[in-house]
């Protein structure tokens, strides 16, 4: 009888092992992303530059770790690259035009035209080129201190996808769909909706005083809404999505409040919006950034979250009135 040949004892061989047991654990994931969250945090403290924490980072990261293989995560150089342009311009706007229509048309024109240039899957990058024009940033600092995040979250992607269990030979329906949502739009008949959506947003936004109407992730998630409405996860879920958001936004706002904006904070608002989705059964990466939006934001107090829930409900009804309309032509066709 061939003896059954005992376990490698040495140290390199159990750490091996443990990481092949967790490797595929989704809380793993998490926690990856809150550490990195974290990281983010002090540097953005320790520089006393706020904006090294750009919120969107939270939704990149979030789907990087949970999603290895997918779309973002496989595409680091655009992950890098798309936001810092989107960033520059962002930032010549708000140094030459006020907060208004037509500024916030430029800013999210300007950054979808970079990211079909590019064919990057990156839409988040037009929350980096409307954020400095919502926040009043005029300074050359915003830029470079993107690049801070997105580089170390490019540079992490790339061992963390390699020591990944191997994808399945076929993607779960989930996957597929957020895959699918994340690439460049293949063509662009939705645009007079979405315009029609950002302009009515603005005119409120400026109406009300309330620039948060129009919060820069919301742009994101609208974007790929309209543009992958067949399979965007949170296009099949509209009406809960602000549900989603104005909990995040909540969130952030009790944490920024107890503890600062420190990295304590950060990294529970980070798992707070991670929780949220997993309750809700949402798969909507821009909703943590949402969460993190008040650690940038001077003195972010009840009325953000309430801007953030009125904001999503104008995107539901704007998308589902689009959607019915496209069903209408349908059927008189």
């Amino acid at each position: 009888m061939t003896p059954i040949p005992s376990p490698d004892p040495s140290p390199g061989s159990f750490f091996l092992r443990a990481w092949h047991l967790l490797r595929g654990r989704r809380w793993l994931a998490e926690l990856a992303t809150g550490a990195y969250i974290a990281l983010i945090a002090v540097a953005a403290d320790k520089t006393g530059v706020a904006y090294i924490l750009f919120p969107e980072l939270g939704a990149l990261a979030h789907d990087i770790f949970q999603r290895p293989h997918g779309t973002w995560s496989k595409a680091p150089l655009m992950l890098v690259v798309t936001p810092f342009l989107t960033a520059v311009i962002g930032t010549l706007l708000t140094q030459h035009l006020p907060y208004g229509v037509v500024s916030v048309l430029l800013s999210v024109g300007s950054s979808i035209l970079i990211i079909r240039s590019l064919r990057s899957p990156v839409a988040p990058a037009i929350s980096a080129g409307l954020l400095p024009l919502t926040l009043g940033i005029p300074s050359w600092m915003y830029p470079p201190s993107i690049l801070i995040g997105t580089v170390m979250l490019a540079l992490i992607s790339i061992p963390w996808r390699r020591l990944a269990a191997a994808p399945p030979a076929v993607p779960s329906p989930g996957d597929l769909a957020a895959d699918i949502t994340e690439q460049p739009p293949r063509h662009y008949t939705w645009v007079p909706f979405f315009l029609a959506f950002l302009v009515g947003t603005v005119l409120a936004a400026e109406f009300t005083g309330w620039r948060f109407l129009l919060f820069p992730p919301l742009v994101v998630m609208g974007f790929e809404m309209f543009a992958h409405s067949a399979v965007c996860p949170w296009a099949n879920r509209p009406v809960i999505l602000p549900v989603a958001c104005t909990l995040t936004a909540a969130g952030g706002v009790l944490l920024v409040s107890l503890f600062g904006v420190g990295s304590l904070a950060a990294i529970g608002s980070t798992l707070f919006g991670v929780l949220v989705l997993r309750v809700l059964k949402l798969h909507v990466p821009p909703a943590v950034a949402v969460g993190l939006l008040p650690f940038v934001i001077d003195d972010p107090g009840f009325r953000f979250p309430i801007a953030v829930g009125l904001g999503t409900a104008l995107l539901t009804g704007s998308f589902l009135l689009w959607r019915t309309s496209i069903r209408f032509k349908r059927t008189m066709a």
